[in-house]
């Protein structure tokens, strides 16, 4: 996959600073996924968080520039995806879409959950069986309007 030559910049900054999406996230006052989110360019950052981003891992201007940015969200994304780990995500939705809508309708009525007014966390659970992904996803319920 082909990124933005300012993810390229912030990444190539990241490692050799060996810092965290965290510790960017942080010093930029925002969640880590959200953060992640606009270094790959799907998220929009503040002026202060752009700069905040760019003078920890000193980067030029333009990198703040394309930060702070509205992005073109979803652009360098295919179907079907072609990164494992992207790809397990998709298989969760074809497997698990139809209870998904299922239970959020039973639950809330005819509507969606926002992917706007939106949060997101990443955790990692210890087990001794196998560490595990936890993915909370959590989405303004918005209920279809009639006219």
């Amino acid at each position: 996959m082909a990124y933005s030559s300012a993810t390229e910049l912030i990444l190539e900054a990241k490692e050799k600073k060996n810092l965290t999406f965290s510790q960017i996230a942080d010093a930029a006052g925002c969640s880590e996924v959200f953060c992640t989110a606009a270094i790959y360019g799907q998220q929009t950052l503040s002026p202060d968080q752009a700069k905040a981003v760019t003078e920890l891992l000193e980067l030029p201007a333009e990198v703040e520039r394309d930060l702070k940015s509205i992005p073109f969200r979803g652009a360098n994304f295919s179907l079907p995806p072609t990164d494992p780990t992207i790809y397990r995500l998709y298989e969760l939705v074809l497997v698990y879409g139809d209870t998904i809508k299922a239970l959020i309708h039973e639950k809330f009525g005819d509507g969606i959950m926002s992917a706007i007014d939106f949060k997101m966390d990443l955790d990692k659970e210890e087990d001794p069986h196998g560490d595990r992904v936890v993915i909370t996803l959590s989405g303004k319920f918005l209920k279809y309007k009639t006219f």
